[in-house]
């Protein structure tokens, strides 16, 4: 169970640190999906520091388990309301890209509380 636990933590991790990269060079294609969900685009650094955040502390979690509980539910909640905001845009096609980041959050906390 353990081994499953950080296989999905590393690849949560990368993903969400991906993720914010691509916020901190404000990448063209974030930007216009921002516009067509009403988020504004001044919101975007601080969006990819709390992914940031996130990676870091499901990585810190390796080595102390309550910062992976913590950082995995955060990233849980952060993702509810990203699949909640394209949602409420009615960008169905786009439900995919977040969701497939809340399905790492609840791996990483359900394995994490099974370990």
């Amino acid at each position: 169970m353990f081994t499953a636990y950080v296989v999905v933590v590393v690849v949560a991790a990368a993903a969400n640190v991906a993720a914010a990269v691509a916020d901190f060079v404000r990448a063209e294609w974030i930007l216009a999906n921002m516009t067509r969900y009403g988020i504004p685009h001044r919101w975007i650094h601080p969006l990819g520091a709390a992914k940031a955040a996130g990676a870091a502390g499901l990585l810190a979690g390796l080595a102390y388990p309550p910062i992976g509980i913590a950082a995995a539910a955060a990233l849980l909640g952060y993702f509810v309301g990203a699949v909640g905001t394209v949602v409420r845009a009615r960008c169905y096609g786009d439900l995919r890209y977040p969701g497939a980041f809340l399905v790492l959050a609840v791996a990483a906390l359900a394995l994490r509380l099974a370990a």
